[in-house]
């Protein structure tokens, strides 16, 4: 049975993939029809603080991926593919608990299967 720990992951998941979303979908109603990457850009280093927020992104979610990929290897995870994805797709917000999610369904598998943590 999942840990309460894996379902804060879960629900920081939906969130992380629905918030950001809405401020994309916002984005395109009032930028145009399209998703204008370059614009989005611009606009996300358009003054200090939104550039304070997309470098401070950029650098922890560039180290996150390296541990998820790490972490994934380590564990035997299955699924990366998809969080990874999921995170250019959707979110970074949406991919990072939800790899969290996963990463404690499968500690609670090895723990019943009596491995704990390996490796």
């Amino acid at each position: 049975m999942p840990s309460s720990l894996s379902w804060v992951y879960l629900a920081l998941a939906i969130a992380g993939g629905v918030l950001p979303w809405l401020a994309n979908l916002e984005f395109i109603h009032t930028y145009g029809q399209t998703f204008d990457i370059g614009l989005f850009v611009r606009l996300a280093n358009g003054n200090p603080a939104a550039q304070s927020l997309s470098r401070d992104l950029a650098i922890g979610a560039t180290a996150i991926t390296i541990w998820m990929v790490s972490e994934s290897r380590r564990l035997r995870l299955r699924g990366l593919g998809w969080v990874l994805l999921s995170c250019v797709t959707i979110a970074f917000a949406f991919g990072a608990p939800m790899f969290l999610y996963l990463r404690e369904r499968r500690l609670a598998e090895l723990e019943r299967q009596g491995l704990g943590g390996i490796g």
